[in-house]
């Protein structure tokens, strides 16, 4: 029973001034921009999609308010469209196929009559255009001198429960667009990317005869066992140089945080209690943030690495767990509701360790697995709201949500 418990709460579980308080900016007070296509090449039902990501995309970095309508112009074209006559920005894109199928993009933003901003793409083919569409916005956002939002090009990593005890590992953009399915078949559930660059991950491999942690090689389709061990074999944390995983393991039953470092194969226990210590995160370089029920529920608690001392890091909720850590600030989710025989609220809060500030940053439904993004600017996060399963992301300093929802399946986890 210890080790299931453990297993749900696994599961559930740099900004301007403080982000734990709310930054809110008055849409009347962005710029306006509209997009323009001039395209040739490929039919309308594609054009359609790529505008539609064009918009999204602008729409996510949320310093601009955003025109939706579709209109067609020539590239050459030495004026904007009369409706887009009173935009402050508008970006105007061509998209052609090129030599073996090479997807090409050029784009120009203009304002007040005059190009400010050009560029061309080139991908090797059209099925992963959405990416191109995050790479506009990355340089958009960058020349307009906003803080940057690398992760509009990372890829998501995340385990989709396709039928009991069965799961699938999806490697997709941050919208859910682009999917492709890396591991199928079996029980493969918390893909944990390996590394900055996201050429390998662990994930977790439950239908061994012992829970097993495997490595995939994304360039060589190379599958590694790093370590089995009977109860729970979660990789719950890596290190930012890749050389140390935070591991969660029950090799006597009782779930505790383990530093594993990955070329010495050594592994040390950090937590040592007689309850449930599970989903431990970096903080720093010698600081682990964890999740426990030593106070008869669930909270966050940290440790160091070099010694034994345990410090509360959370104050506010009685079921705290899913917790994640970049700089001072800590994401968790919270139970806010108690319904014995209906659906129980589960929020995401933001805190940071310098203040005494806490931020709710959802409102309704379950929200769980909340991710930093690698910079710290935007949290992603699963949402279970009305039999829908969808992937959220939060921009901070921008007090908004936004979200993408799963055609099938149900995730289970995320790393981004």
């Amino acid at each position: 029973m210890k080790i299931i418990i453990s297993i749900l709460l696994v599961i559930s579980s740099l900004f301007a001034n403080d982000a734990t308080i709310d930054v809110i900016k008055k849409a009347g007070n962005l710029p306006s921009i509209a997009v323009e296509d001039s395209s040739a090449s490929y039919d309308q039902s594609f054009k359609d999609r790529f505008f539609k990501s064009i918009v999204a995309d602008l729409n996510v970095l949320a310093i601009f308010n955003v025109d939706g309508n579709y209109r067609k112009v020539s590239y050459d074209a030495g004026s904007v469209v009369v409706e887009n006559k009173d935009m402050k920005y508008v970006l105007r894109y061509r998209i052609s196929e090129g030599d073996n199928g090479a997807f090409n993009t050029d784009i120009k933003l203009i304002s007040d009559g005059n190009i400010v901003f050009n560029k061309n793409y080139s991908v090797n083919n059209s099925n992963i255009y959405m990416f191109v569409s995050h790479s506009i916005a990355f340089d958009i956002n960058k020349f307009m001198g906003e803080a940057p939002v690398e992760w509009m090009k990372r890829k998501v990593i995340f385990s989709r429960m396709t039928s009991p005890q069965k799961s699938e590992l999806v490697i997709s953009d941050y919208t859910l667009t682009y999917q492709h399915v890396i591991v199928k078949g079996g029980f493969n559930i918390f893909p944990k990317w390996a590394n900055k660059e996201q050429t390998a991950f662990y994930y977790s491999a439950m239908d061994e005869r012992k829970p097993t942690l495997k490595y995939l090689d994304i360039r060589t389709g190379k599958v590694q066992v790093i370590k089995s061990s009977d109860g729970m074999m979660i990789c719950s944390d890596v290190s930012d140089d890749g050389n140390k995983l935070l591991l969660t393991m029950a090799p006597k039953g009782q779930p505790d945080v383990y530093l594993y470092d990955v070329n010495t194969k050594n592994l040390k226990v950090l937590t040592n209690y007689g309850g449930i210590d599970v989903g431990g995160q970096f903080m720093g370089n010698d600081k682990v943030v964890f999740v426990s029920d030593r106070l008869g529920y669930p909270n966050i608690f940290s440790t160091n690495i070099n010694s034994n001392n345990v410090e509360q890091m959370v104050h506010y909720g009685k079921s705290n767990a899913a917790c994640s850590v970049h700089g001072d600030y800590i994401v968790y989710k919270a139970r806010e509701s108690s319904e014995s025989f209906g659906n129980n609220t589960f929020n995401l809060h933001l805190v940071s360790t310098k203040t005494d500030f806490i931020r709710r940053l959802t409102a309704v439904g379950v929200n769980e697995f909340p991710r930093f993004s690698v910079d710290g600017d935007a949290i992603i996060f699963i949402k279970s709201y009305e039999s829908q399963s969808s992937i959220g992301i939060i921009r901070l300093n921008h007090n908004k949500n936004f979200l993408f929802p799963l055609k099938y399946g149900k995730v289970q986890s995320i790393d981004w």
